[in-house]
């Protein structure tokens, strides 16, 4: 009877361990999905901000802006500097894009 009894106590020692061992483990488990998760939705928002890059460098109205932005003109314009505009380096009016 004696034997009987501690084996019950270790068994309900080693099942208790084993519960606790589970929780910890779908604990875990779950924080270290929903980071992946959370680092995938990043991932996929990078990818759409580069197709969107990727688009627009095909797009001639936007290259042509961003060349104004930069400071080119058109072969036929005439370049009008007003004599009292800041004196600020081409690309500080652009809107910048960013790209991870």
């Amino acid at each position: 009877m004696m034997v009987a009894s501690l084996l019950a106590a270790l068994g309900i020692v080693q099942l208790t361990f084993q519960l606790g061992n589970s929780v910890y483990r779908t604990l875990t488990w779950s924080a270290e999905t929903r980071q992946t998760q959370a680092r995938v939705e990043t991932l996929e928002r990078d990818v759409q901000i580069l197709r969107d890059a990727v688009r627009a460098s095909q797009d001639p109205e936007y290259l042509r802006a961003l060349a104004r932005c930069r400071g080119f003109v058109g072969k036929n314009e005439r370049v009008v500097v007003a004599s009292d505009a800041p004196d600020t380096p081409p690309g500080e009016n652009c809107k910048a894009l960013r790209v991870p």
